[in-house]
């Protein structure tokens, strides 16, 4: 990592299978999964199950957070992966997220946090 204080990765994933974004099961196992491979410290976790459908979770990390939100209707998903810990492994939860949710297209956005962040005495 930079002198940031943390790292933020964005995801969009498009044309996802819609059966990989309907089941708040299916989903929390794959987040949970990607915490897991990427030596994320996972603190807890919920996922919400929208009717007729879609997911929203977020995975705690001692490091920070991931989340996603699903639209299976549309075959995409809105996935936040944010650490503050150079021992997360964010490519490889990004990997397993792929195999997992199978989308046809990927959009990505780093975003450094915490950049301009300075230490003042009190």
């Amino acid at each position: 990592m930079t002198n940031a204080l943390g790292r933020h990765v964005l995801l969009e994933f498009y044309g996802c299978p819609p059966g990989t974004l309907t089941s708040t099961e299916y989903v929390e196992d794959v987040l949970v999964g990607a915490a897991r491979v990427s030596n994320a410290h996972i603190v807890n976790h919920l996922f919400h199950q929208f009717l007729p459908y879609g997911v929203s979770g977020v995975v705690v990390i001692e490091e920070s957070h991931y989340t996603i939100h699903t639209w299976p209707e549309h075959g995409y998903a809105a996935i936040d992966l944010f650490t503050c810990s150079d021992d997360v492994d964010i490519e490889a939860a990004i990997q397993y997220l792929k195999k997992h949710f199978r989308p046809s297209r990927i959009e990505k956005v780093k975003v450094d946090r915490g950049v301009n962040f300075k230490l003042e005495a009190v």
